[in-house]
């Protein structure tokens, strides 16, 4: 899948099924109960549950200019509406990584006024924090890299069962302090990904789908 848009723009691969084994194997033993019991242990949040459909998830590449803005994620599984989403993980596959290519992993205060940590993407550095509406974070500065080098990682969301519907939020991005940041450029877009969240929600619509309405209107603006 490839995600162009103002507030990010990477490619992605959520369907096992077409990923290198070692990969596909990695993630079953990330999902495992094996795992999900050191995790909850790491985390002190009880029954916590793998999403077998990797919901903006799994392999992420980021290419040289790629960036994402900061943002705190979507609240609830758009498939599963009583899953509330609750820890990230990030795991990185860069065994090169300069500090001049920049591709850090920003975290940010729940005000948005500090970077708190900036977390360079280097070979098997995992970084797992809480998610909730607040947890602000991404990747903003666009790659520096060589166009011959990618920025890898892979994505795994956890999930907690409620008793009723969890609220749908979708990713809600933000505007850093004394930057560049066109505040209203990214509340359009944010508009629109709300959009969309809320139609997949409601129709089944893939992420594989707006991946291809992405492409299009990439190619027309190339034209």
């Amino acid at each position: 899948m490839y995600f162009s848009h103002y507030n990010e723009d990477k490619c992605a691969i959520a369907d096992i099924t077409k990923m290198p084994s070692f990969f596909s194997d990695l993630i079953r033993d990330l999902s495992s109960t094996t795992f999900l019991a050191e995790l909850e242990n790491l985390t002190r949040i009880r029954g916590l549950l793998a999403d077998p459909n990797l919901q903006g998830g799994g392999l992420h590449m980021t290419k040289r200019g790629g960036y994402l803005n900061i943002h705190a994620d979507f609240t609830a599984h758009p498939i599963m509406r009583t899953w509330r989403r609750r820890i990230n993980l990030l795991l990185y596959f860069n065994s090169q990584w300069d500090e001049g290519y920049e591709g850090h992993l920003e975290l940010w205060a729940r005000d948005m006024t500090t970077c708190l940590q900036r977390v360079a993407p280097i070979l098997n550095r995992c970084v797992i924090f809480n998610t909730d509406e607040s947890s602000f974070h991404g990747v903003p500065t666009p790659l520096n890299c060589p166009a011959s080098i990618t920025r890898n990682s892979l994505a795994l969301y956890y999930y907690t069962e409620s008793n009723l519907k969890v609220k749908l939020r979708s990713t809600n991005y933000q505007t850093r302090p004394n930057t560049s940041d066109r505040n209203l450029l990214i509340w359009i877009d944010k508009l629109l990904v709300a959009i969309f969240t809320r139609l997949k929600s409601n129709f089944a619509l893939s992420d594989e789908m707006m991946s291809k309405v992405l492409k299009r209107v990439k190619r027309r603006k190339r034209d």
